[in-house]
């Protein structure tokens, strides 16, 4: 620990070194030539400088003063980030983000004390053309397809009337302000007050990925902030580009007005639209790279980051670019190219995303020690209280509104969550120095530095507290199994027939239509032929494979022999036999009929019910697991219901079980009915756990 401080206190040092070398004021005419050309003489003859002696050793810092500068600002920040890791037990009370934020600061503060000037600062087009795209690429490619679009309309209420809400409360109550103070905030207009709002209404989703991924809060609380955080930086992006439109007009009409709103479409669907179209092509790209699977990676970056610079060239969101970009290429893509190509692009876009990320809070801290401060009481403290007051207001009213339309409410611990994570960040600390230049500008930038270190610290501090406060629920560490991702997909099919039975086109039905559409047209399409999985529930297996090889746990090996083939006769009459046996107590089950009143009478009915025995595997070496239904309903419901032949379904697990073992394996497919549950009768001449499982051998 105390080596890797002193070696970061020597990289501070040596920038320190290089930003306080200057180029020379004047350089001699002849350095200018080529070496070969020399000068001319008076007499106009051409005349050669010779050295006086060989140089052994030199040094030409000019020479390479950018990059050599951006690798140890680089190294600085990492080295920074691994330190916070080693530190004890300050990552689990101080945030990342403050502690580089912190970093940053001392670093600004050394580089002014020895310079006697403003440290370097953070561009915006540095911010949004390098540090920016990595990050929400990253966000957009590892997004939780399923959670998102399960929560889209949630996610885009938030997003854009929540913002419009912030934009124009905040906009306004700082105008009433200005108007109330007076002499020093008079010269601030309605305008100025909006363009200021929609910058400072921005919530950052690096802050919040940042924080929220330390605490680990429940799926569904994660997508709703994270998702918020990022489109709704698209729509301020996009707010604060018409304001300052604006601006530049002599006056503003109602016409404008109307046109200003038509352009917030055009620019949100028009990034949609270049972000589908780049990560179609990407896909399609993909399918053609068998032959060189070393640079099938580099496509994925390479065209999210052309969708991302096609339309900012376009003057569209390219936030809506990148991240339509990647989650349309992502499964094709995955599809695709090989394991090893995979596990690349995956630590490839987080190492990118995670030194983007630290750089950019590095640099926070840096901008921060200016020279260039005006302070105002009225106005900061009114800024701060307001992003408060609407962003928790625009929460209550916005869910109220939406609880009525969702099947899982918001509940109020976590509304408090999502109000309390409105962090900001880099996007309203770089859109602040591209205003244009009016007195009060200077008071803009500084408010906006205590807005963001007051959320950045005191939110971003309190906010894991305040979770184990509250008892807000958290995020499931395992896995899903085989059997969880089943049942949900066999869920999935029964509600998509479901409202297309009764006439309700809702988010399964669309969902079922657009993976019919997806296998039909796109997956033949875009993905190679021998890459395609033969059924979906096949796809599942494989994704759960991956995964567990990712993890921490080592996932156990595939058998090699797990392939589908056609059940020999002599097994469809063992499978019909022990259905026949183990089922029959199902059809003679009486279910008694229960009303309101007599609800917790009947449920202690002691109706006979025998347990089910496990019936002994006819396989010569291995046993297989399953569970399966009577054969002439079983292959109908896995060919239509789970998208997969029956020979399918009993040839995917891959742990084999000895025949001869004492104690029966643990399996997904396997059904447990424990005697001491009250829907099982006691039986003396049974074990105290009894399987039922359906085995299938060689």
């Amino acid at each position: 620990m105390v080596a890797l401080w002193t070696l970061w206190l020597f990289l501070s040092a040596s920038l320190l070194v290089c930003l306080g070398l200057t180029l020379p004021q004047e350089l001699p005419q002849t350095h200018n030539l080529p070496p070969s050309l020399g000068s001319n003489s008076s007499d106009g003859s051409l005349s050669v400088d010779m050295p006086m002696a060989l140089r052994v050793f030199s040094v030409d810092y000019h020479h390479v003063q950018a990059p050599f500068e951006i690798v140890l600002w680089i190294m600085l920040a990492s080295l920074a980030k691994l330190g916070f890791h080693w530190s004890g037990r300050v990552p689990a009370v101080v945030p990342e983000s403050c502690l580089l934020i912190m970093v940053g600061l001392l670093v600004g503060g050394v580089i002014y004390g020895v310079r006697h000037s403003a440290p370097p600062t953070l561009s915006a087009d540095a911010f949004f053309l390098f540090l920016l795209p990595p990050i929400v690429l990253d966000a957009g490619y590892f997004l939780p397809g399923r959670l998102f679009f399960e929560n889209l309309g949630t996610i885009l209420w938030y997003a854009v009337l929540g913002t419009l809400w912030n934009v124009l409360g905040i906009g306004l109550s700082l105008y009433g302000v200005c108007l109330l103070v007076g002499s020093s905030l008079g010269d601030v207009s309605l305008l100025h007050c909006l363009l200021f709002g929609s910058l400072i209404a921005a919530v950052d989703p690096v802050a919040v990925l940042s924080v929220f991924q330390e605490i680990h809060v429940n799926e569904q609380l994660h997508i709703l902030v994270f998702g918020e955080s990022l489109l709704n930086d698209a729509v301020t992006v996009v707010l604060y580009k018409l304001f300052e439109s604006f601006l530049r007009l002599p006056s503003v009409s109602g016409l404008d007005v109307l046109l200003g709103g038509c352009r917030v479409v055009v620019v949100g669907l028009g990034g949609l639209c270049v972000g589908l179209f780049f990560g179609l092509v990407a896909a399609l790209t993909s399918r053609f790279t068998s032959r060189a699977q070393v640079i099938a990676p580099l496509f994925v970056f390479l065209y999210s980051y052309l969708s991302y610079l096609t339309s900012e060239m376009l003057h569209l969101s390219g936030i809506m670019a990148i991240v339509t970009c990647a989650v349309t290429m992502k499964q094709y893509v995955e599809a695709n190219v090989s394991e090893h190509s995979n596990i690349t692009i995956q630590y490839f876009l987080k190492m990118w995303s995670s030194v983007s990320e630290t750089l950019i809070f590095i640099f926070l801290g840096v901008s921060t020690i200016q020279d260039i401060h005006m302070w105002s009481w009225p106005f900061v403290c009114s800024t701060l209280l307001l992003c408060l007051v609407w962003r928790a207001t625009g929460v209550l009213l916005l869910t109220a509104v939406v609880n009525k339309l969702r099947r899982n409410a918001v509940t109020f611990r976590d509304q408090f969550i999502i109000a309390y994570g409105g962090l900001r960040g880099a996007i309203c600390f770089s859109l602040v120095f591209l205003i244009d230049d009016f007195p009060k500008k200077r008071l803009f930038i500084t408010t906006t530095i205590v807005v963001i270190l007051f959320t950045v610290f005191v939110q971003g501090m309190t906010i894991k507290p305040l979770v184990e406060l509250l008892d807000v629920k958290r995020k499931k560490r395992a896995l899903p199994t085989v059997s969880e991702e089943i049942h949900s997909r066999l869920i999935d099919h029964l509600l998509a027939g479901i409202e297309d039975v009764v006439g309700y086109w809702g988010q399964h039905y669309w969902k079922d239509k657009f993976e019919q559409f997806n296998k039909k047209y796109l997956r033949r399409f875009l993905i190679r032929e021998h890459h395609q999985a033969p059924s979906s529930i096949l796809r599942v297996y494989q994704e759960l494979e991956r995964r567990e090889q990712r993890g921490d746990e080592e996932a156990p090996p595939v058998d090699p022999r797990s392939h589908g083939r056609p059940l020999l006769p002599e097994e469809m009459d063992s499978i019909r036999r022990i259905l026949s046996r183990n089922l029959q107590n199902f059809n003679n089950k009486q279910t008694p009929a229960y009303s309101r009143h007599t609800l917790h009478q009947d449920n202690t009915v002691n109706t006979p019910r025998w347990p089910l025995h496990r019936h002994q595997s006819f396989g010569e070496r291995y046993t297989y697991n399953t569970i399966t239904y009577w054969p002439q309903v079983l292959n109908a419901f896995c060919e239509h219901i789970l998208a997969c032949p029956l020979s399918a379904v009993c040839s995917i697990s891959p742990r084999p079980v000895p025949e001869d073992s004492s104690v029966p394996a643990v399996s997904p497919w396997t059904v447990t009915v424990d005697p001491k549950s009250s829907d099982a009768k006691e039986d003396p001449t049974t074990p105290q756990h009894q399987t039922t499982q359906l085995c299938f051998g060689e």
